[in-house]
C-alpha cells in the first residue's frame, strides 16, 4: 500500500471520531486535493496507477495555468477588451476528475475567445477545415485520388478520373484478388530486369493520373518540363520543354534513328530511361515483335514521365487547357495517348479507353491522331448510350457529326440499345425522337458504301445480304471522294466487329430493306442524298491521309526479326528509311537460296508463302537465259 493511500485511510478514520463542525471546516482542503467518497469501498490495485498519474496532472495543470494566466494578463493588458464570460460545460467522464482540472479548460476557452477578438481587430480570417484538407491532399500528392468531378467543368468531353486508370475498371470485371495478384507478380522483380551484383532498391514511385508506376521503375529523372505559353480565351497552351543538361540526348536519338542503329538507341535508355520518343520506338519494337506486354510497359513509363512533367495549371479534370501537336516535342505524348488507348482496348478496359479518347481529344481541338472515328466506339462498347447522343449534339465541329461515316451509324445504334432498355423498363423517353431504324436507314442513303464493306470484312454470310447487294444502289455505290472513301475504310477496320452481335444484324437488314422500297417509290431520293454528300465531303484531296487505317485495327501484323528493321520508327516512317546495307551491296551478299530437291512438295509451298523465304528464283533466271542462248 502506498504512502498516500495510507494517509488518506487514517484521515477518514480520524474525520469520522471527529464533530460535524471541525469535518465541515476540513472538507474544503480535502476537496482541493481530491474528492473523497462518501463511504470507503474497496479499491481497485489499477487505480494506484491513476493515482500516481494524477499527481503528475496535477503538476502539469498547475504549470499550464500559470502560463495561461500570465498570457492572458499581457493581452488584457494590449488590447483593453472586456471578454464575455463563457459559461461551464459539463462533460462526461470515464474516470473520476478533479474539479481544479475545471479551471484549466475554462481559461483556455477564455484564451480562445481572447485570440478570436484580436484576430477580427487585425483583420486576419481563419481559413476553413476543408481548405486546410484540400491543401494538404494536394501538397501530399492525394488530389488525384479523389474521384469527384470538378463542379466548373461543364464540357462533354469532362473526365472521370476513376475511369481513367485500367486497373480499376479490371478490378470490377474481375475482381481485387485477381488484379491485385497479378499485378503482384508483376512488381516482383525477374530475372531479367536484375543485375548481377547490384541490390535493388524498392522505393514508392509518385502517384500519377493516367498509370499506376510499378516500384521497380526508376525514380523520375526530371529531364522535361511543360512551359505555359500564353493564354487565349480562357484556354491555357502548353509545350513540352527538355532539360538543357539532356538536349544532347535528342541528338543522338536523331543520329540513332538515322543510322537505324537499335543498340545505340538502348543505350540511351540506360542512361536515361525516360526519354520518350526512344521507350516509343521500343514499343514499337515489342508490338511487331509479338511483345504486347512489353510494348505496354515501355507506353505506360513514357505516359509517366510526361505526366510528372506537367504544369501545374495543366489539369485534365479542368478543361481549360490546349497541347497543339504542332510543337515537336508534344507529338510523343499523342503517341503515347494513342497507343495506351489501344492497349486498354485490347485489355477489354473500354470504359478506361474512351476516358483516355476523350482527353486525347480535348489536347488539340484539330484532332491530329484521329480520335473522333474511335470515341463512338468505345462509347458503344463501354455502354454509354445517352453520353454519345449528348456528344453528337454538343461537341463543336466544322460540319455535323452525324454526317461522318461511323458518327451516322453509332447513333443508330445507340438509339437502338436505348429503345430496348426503355421497353425493358416500361418507360417511354425517346417518342419525340427518330427510331433507330429511322437512323439506319438515313445511314445507308448517306453512305451506301458502308453497307458492302461490311458484308465483306464481318463478314455476313446470310444469303439475304447477296439478294440486298445486288441492288444498283449498294451494288453500284461510290464514295464520291477521297476523304470520305478513307472514312469509311477507317469506320469499317474500326468497327466492324460490332456488326456480328444478331440484333445489330437483323437491325441493319431491316433499315436497308426499307431503302430498296422507298428507292421503288421515288429514285429521287437517292440523288438527294448523293448531292448532300459531295457539299459536306467536297474537297478533291484526301484530308485525313495521315492518319493510316491500320492504326485502327485491332490486328497487329507479326514479324520476323530481319524484317523488323525497316520498322524502328514505325510503320509510318519506313518509306523514309534507307534500305539495309546487304541491298546496298549488290547480289553476292543476298541471302542464300534454300534446297527444294528431295523435300515434300506441300511443306515447300507453305515454306514459300513466308516473305523471308528465298529459293534463288534470280539463280534460275539466269540459267534459263543462259540455256536458250
Amino acid at each position: 500500500m502506498s504512502a498516500r493511500l495510507l494517509r488518506r485511510v487514517l484521515e477518514e478514520r480520524e474525520s469520522s471520531l471527529q464533530d460535524p463542525k471541525l469535518a465541515a471546516e476540513e472538507q474544503p482542503e480535502e476537496e482541493e486535493e481530491e474528492v473523497s467518497p462518501p463511504r470507503a469501498a474497496p479499491r481497485n490495485p489499477f487505480d494506484l496507477l491513476d493515482d500516481d498519474a494524477d499527481e503528475e496532472e496535477d503538476k502539469e495543470d498547475e504549470v499550464e495555468r500559470s502560463q495561461h494566466e500570465s498570457y492572458t494578463e499581457q493581452k488584457h493588458s494590449v488590447k483593453k477588451k472586456p471578454v464575455e464570460v463563457v459559461p461551464e460545460t459539463k462533460k462526461k467522464s470515464k474516470k473520476k476528475k478533479k474539479k481544479g482540472k475545471s479551471e484549466p479548460s475554462q481559461a483556455k476557452l477564455k484564451d480562445e475567445q481572447s485570440l478570436e477578438s484580436i484576430l477580427e481587430d487585425l483583420s486576419i480570417e481563419k481559413k476553413p477545415t476543408h481548405q486546410i484538407a484540400h491543401q494538404s491532399e494536394r501538397l501530399s500528392g492525394k488530389e488525384i485520388e479523389r474521384n469527384e468531378k470538378i463542379p466548373g467543368v461543364s464540357s462533354v468531353l469532362a473526365i472521370d478520373p476513376k475511369h481513367l486508370k485500367g486497373e480499376n475498371e479490371m478490378r470490377r470485371i474481375f475482381g481485387s484478388k485477381v488484379v491485385d495478384s497479378f499485378e503482384n507478380q508483376r512488381n516482383m522483380p525477374s530475372s531479367s530486369r536484375q543485375v548481377r551484383g547490384v541490390r535493388r532498391v524498392a522505393h514508392n514511385p509518385r502517384k500519377t493520373l493516367l498509370v499506376s508506376p510499378p516500384s521497380y521503375w526508376p525514380p523520375w529523372d526530371k529531364s522535361m518540363s511543360m512551359d505555359l505559353l500564353e493564354t487565349k480565351s480562357g484556354l491555357n497552351y502548353f509545350r513540352y520543354v527538355y532539360d538543357p543538361s539532356v538536349s544532347h540526348v535528342q541528338e543522338l536519338f536523331e543520329a540513332a534513328k538515322g543510322a537505324n542503329d537499335l543498340n545505340a538507341i538502348a543505350a540511351i535508355l540506360v542512361k536515361y530511361p525516360y526519354h520518350p520518343e526512344s521507350l516509343l520506338t521500343f514499343a514499337e519494337l515489342f508490338k511487331y515483335s509479338g511483345e504486347h506486354q512489353s510494348s505496354a510497359d515501355a507506353v505506360e513509363k513514357c505516359l509517366f514521365a510526361m505526366e510528372c512533367a506537367w504544369h501545374p495549371l495543366f489539369s485534365p479534370l479542368q478543361g481549360n487547357y490546349q497541347l497543339k501537336y504542332s510543337h515537336d516535342t508534344n507529338k510523343p505524348y499523342f503517341t503515347a495517348l494513342f497507343s495506351h488507348m489501344k492497349n486498354l482496348d485490347r485489355r477489354g478496359c473500354h470504359r478506361s479507353a474512351l476516358e483516355v479518347c476523350k482527353f486525347l481529344l480535348s489536347l488539340d481541338s484539330d484532332d491530329p491522331k484521329g480520335a473522333l472515328f474511335c470515341i463512338d466506339y468505345f462509347a458503344l462498347r463501354s455502354q454509354q448510350y445517352k453520353w454519345l447522343e449528348q456528344f453528337a449534339e454538343e461537341y463543336q465541329c466544322d460540319n455535323s457529326l452525324w454526317l461522318f461515316p461511323n458518327f451516322s451509324f453509332s447513333l443508330a445504334i445507340a438509339r437502338f440499345y436505348l429503345e430496348r432498355d426503355a421497353s425493358s423498363e416500361g418507360s417511354s423517353d425517346h417518342t419525340d425522337k427518330s427510331s433507330s431504324v429511322d437512323l439506319m436507314k438515313q445511314a445507308l442513303m448517306l453512305h451506301p458504301l458502308v453497307l458492302q464493306k461490311i458484308v465483306d470484312k464481318a463478314p455476313l454470310k446470310d444469303s439475304s445480304w447477296t439478294q440486298i447487294l445486288r441492288n444498283v444502289f449498294f451494288g453500284s455505290a461510290k464514295p464520291g471522294s477521297p476523304s470520305l472513301e478513307h472514312m469509311i475504310n477507317i469506320y469499317v477496320e474500326r468497327h466492324y466487329i460490332m456488326w456480328r452481335f444478331p440484333e445489330l444484324q437483323n437491325l441493319l437488314k431491316e433499315a436497308a430493306l426499307l431503302v430498296i422500297e422507298s428507292l421503288k417509290q421515288d429514285s429521287r431520293e437517292a440523288q438527294d442524298w448523293s448531292c448532300v454528300r459531295k457539299e459536306v465531303f467536297s474537297s478533291e484531296k484526301n484530308e485525313y491521309s495521315h492518319l493510316l487505317v491500320s492504326d485502327f485495327s485491332d490486328t497487329t501484323p507479326s514479324l520476323p526479326p530481319e524484317e523488323l528493321r525497316p520498322f524502328m520508327v514505325g510503320p509510318g516512317m519506313a518509306h523514309e528509311m534507307p534500305p539495309p546495307p546487304e541491298l546496298e551491296a549488290g547480289p553476292e551478299r543476298l541471302r542464300a537460296p534454300r534446297e527444294v530437291a528431295g523435300r515434300h512438295p506441300a511443306l515447300v509451298f507453305l515454306e514459300s508463302l513466308l516473305p523471308w523465304v528465298d529459293y534463288g528464283d534470280n539463280h534460275h533466271d539466269e540459267n534459263d537465259e543462259n540455256n536458250g542462248a
